[in-house]
């Protein structure tokens, strides 16, 4: 279970004498503070500060210890992250532990300057004279402390245990913390530092490499992945294997054993509400609401068609009273009439009408052929193209080019456009029997179009599959992949590429003489055809398969077409709903790989030796200074404490590691602490109530007279 933190602000400081010692766990994770002689810490917080701004004010606040994430939306926190005090186990930023001495100070009720109470603080094993000079002068000059003592965390908790008659006298401390990891011997009840060996792995790693794994493993879920909830994931679901070998093939093959262990986090999650499917009702209402705008819209096209009809047909009207007015006037007076119409020529009115009766027809909708006069001016524009060359001079030579191409262009013109009149209504025609087909047998009329849809689908697919991979070429040699240039051309092609080697490299021999000789040219103007119209050129089949997909679609709203074979591309993705099982997240290998490596360091980069190894360079360290049975002995209590041995399994892991290292026969005993968290503050507060504490501490006297050389000689006896 993830620890609670206690920071309620204590109200009987002043009823606790001068004399009683005030008990500090100063660890890397959590602090702790209490009074001597008590079972129970009275604040407790995580060890870290942050200094957000406001967004409004844009003050700087300063939080110690956990927040209430509901007040973070008042503060800006991207640029100031959680601090800690610490570098490994090792106290190095004092401004930040200021901080954080203060909060406590202020939670334990001392509202006074000076803390009329002995201090008794927590550090690591060897730690540095300088860390423990600096916490000296903080804690005296700051806080006006009378005394101060400094003892080993590991060491408390295993005197505890010893009290508690778990642990022997003489036997060794696996302590596991936050950021390192410690194995210390004891000989007699006190601590051999010149035997300890520390590795800085700890807690920490732990859950930083969770959480690199789980953000690796579900990237579109690393928000919901905070430190805090990974923190809670690895105290409740991680665990120590016996064998690491073993259990990661076990999860590699699958097995329903591998399933059982895997546990899942569910994420917050609502499904997609369903859409009911509307009532009658509610479709007859849709319909006739429908048909009512229907018929609006209809009508207003009828309006405007009716009022266009009239438009055309008054304007027509006046173009033919035009001309009847225009027959009757003078030759000479001709161009002063024109000039007040605003018409230039009468060939100008007559096409006028042309195309004015042209639109008429078109919004009457009168499908009849407009029969075609002949243009009385055509041999007014084109006067010398029936007359011969050499009647003509230089400059009507010219003209008579340029009469002839405009006449080919317009010829062109009308032809196209006859084309694609012609073309409407063949496709007209084609509509009106697919209907009348529909209406006699509107089953068999699907069935026929779903069955030729089908046909032309297999057949432009293989008609594409051909012209990428070629005839064949790849399945005679069951090859599959990319394919030559050659096995993409078609016969006409390939021919064009012989001709060109052959010119390339037979005539290419010696001097190059290509061209000189008449079959040269005639070679190079057969190169030179296009041969490939009938596979750059429109498709018939593909133009077909995209009328009947149309036409199904339009008959068939069940009808769904497959990625389209034409040049029109692929039809977009289609995106599932999200499901239940796109917000869970199963921790499974990830259970004991991330503990692991507090045995192995070197998954996560770290070459140091683990737990196992460190216990055997401890015992050989004592070689030079102690006898031979003591070393034999001291394996009998091993006792395991710190927040990262509370995973299951660790005290079996750590004895058959042992064992691996130790001479057969060796007497080898691990125990559990009884609360690995707070033995710790439990044994220094235990040990500060005791009559012999008062020698052990040392005042602002003796730290100014005797300087840091004395301090690094300063060393706690645990044992009287």
């Amino acid at each position: 279970m993830p620890f609670i933190s206690q920071t309620q602000r204590q109200s009987d400081y002043n009823l606790i004498p001068s004399s009683c010692p005030i008990v500090i766990d100063n660890g890397a994770s959590y602090f702790r503070m209490g009074w001597a002689g008590e079972s129970e810490p009275r604040i407790i917080f995580r060890n870290i500060v942050q200094r957000p701004r406001h967004k409004i004010t844009g003050e700087t606040v300063t939080i110690v210890g956990d927040h209430d994430p509901a007040l973070l939306k008042y503060f800006d926190c991207t640029r100031s992250g959680p601090r800690s005090a610490f570098d490994n186990n090792v106290v190095f930023q004092f401004e930040i532990m200021e901080y954080i001495l203060d909060f406590a100070f202020d939670r334990l009720g001392a509202d006074q300057t000076p803390v009329n109470h002995p201090i008794l603080i927590t550090e690591c094993a060897c730690n540095p004279v300088q860390s423990r000079s600096k916490m000296a002068e903080l804690l005296f000059e700051t806080y006006g402390v009378p005394s101060i003592a400094f003892g080993v965390d590991a060491a408390f908790s295993y005197k505890y245990n010893q009290q508690l008659g778990i642990c022997d006298r003489d036997g060794l401390a696996i302590c596991s913390g936050f950021t390192t990891s410690h194995v210390i011997p004891f000989i007699n009840g006190e601590p051999a530092y010149e035997a300890c060996c520390r590795t800085n792995v700890g807690g920490y790693h732990v859950t930083d490499y969770l959480k690199q794994l789980l953000s690796l493993k579900y990237p579109h879920h690393m928000s919901r992945l905070t430190w805090e909830k990974v923190e809670d994931l690895k105290m409740e679901h991680c665990y120590i294997t016996p064998d690491y070998a073993s259990e990661v093939r076990l999860f590699q093959k699958g097995a329903k054993e591998a399933e059982e262990k895997t546990r899942c986090w569910q994420l917050p999650w609502a499904p997609t509400p369903i859409e009911e499917p509307p009532s009658e009702e509610e479709i007859a209402r849709k319909a006739a609401l429908k048909e009512r705008q229907g018929q609006r819209l209809r009508e207003m096209a009828e309006a405007k068609r009716s009022s266009k009809i009239n438009e055309l047909e008054n304007e027509l009207k006046g173009l033919e009273f035009l001309i009847q007015q225009l027959r009757h006037v003078n030759g000479n007076d001709i161009p002063s009439f024109l000039a007040e119409t605003g018409y230039v020529s009468k060939q100008e009115i007559e096409a006028a009408i042309v195309k004015v009766t042209q639109s008429l027809r078109k919004a009457k909708g009168e499908q009849d052929e407009i029969e075609e006069k002949p243009d009385p001016s055509t041999t007014e524009k084109y006067t010398l193209i029936d007359i011969p060359d050499n009647m003509l001079t230089p400059e009507q030579l010219k003209e008579k080019k340029r009469q002839l191409f405009l006449k080919t262009t317009s010829e062109g013109r009308q032809r196209a456009k006859q084309k694609r009149f012609e073309e409407e209504l063949e496709r007209e025609r084609r509509n009106k029997e697919d209907e009348q087909r529909r209406l006699e047998n509107p089953e068999l009329y699907m069935e026929q179009l779903r069955v030729k849809y089908r046909d032309l689908s297999e057949k432009v697919e293989q008609r594409k599959r051909l012209k990428t991979n070629g005839n064949h070429a790849n399945e005679s040699n069951n090859v599959s992949g990319g394919v030559g240039r050659g096995e993409r051309l078609n016969a006409a092609q390939k021919e064009r590429m012989r001709l060109l080697t052959t010119a390339a490299f037979d005539r290419g021999k010696g001097e190059d003489t290509f061209g000189i000789k008449d079959e040269d040219w005639q070679l190079y103007k057969k190169m030179s055809k296009d041969n490939d119209d009938e596979d750059e050129g429109p498709n018939e089949d593909e133009a077909e398969l995209a009328r009947v997909a149309s036409r199904l679609r339009e008959i068939d709203p069940t009808f769904f077409p497959k990625s389209e074979a034409s040049s029109s591309g692929s039809e977009p993705p289609r995106f599932r709903p999200l499901t239940k099982e796109d917000f869970q997240i199963l921790i499974g290998v990830e259970r004991f790989r991330c503990p692991e490596i507090l045995f192995h360091p070197n998954l996560i980069g770290v070459e140091q030796a683990g737990l196992e190894e460190m216990v055997g360079v401890s015992i050989r360290r004592l070689q030079q200074s102690r006898s031979e049975d003591i070393k034999e002995n001291i394996t009998d209590s091993i006792l395991i404490t710190g927040g990262s041995c509370l995973y299951p399994g660790m005290s079996e892991r750590v004895e058959a590691g042992i064992r691996m290292i130790r001479p057969c026969g060796s007497r080898i005993r691990v125990l559990r602490a009884s609360d690995a968290v707070l033995d710790a503050w439990r044994g220094a507060a235990s040990f500060a109530s005791t009559m012999h504490f008062p020698r052990q501490v040392f005042n602002k006297k003796d730290y100014y007279e005797k300087g840091e050389d004395w301090l690094r000689q300063y060393q706690l006896k645990y044992t009287f």
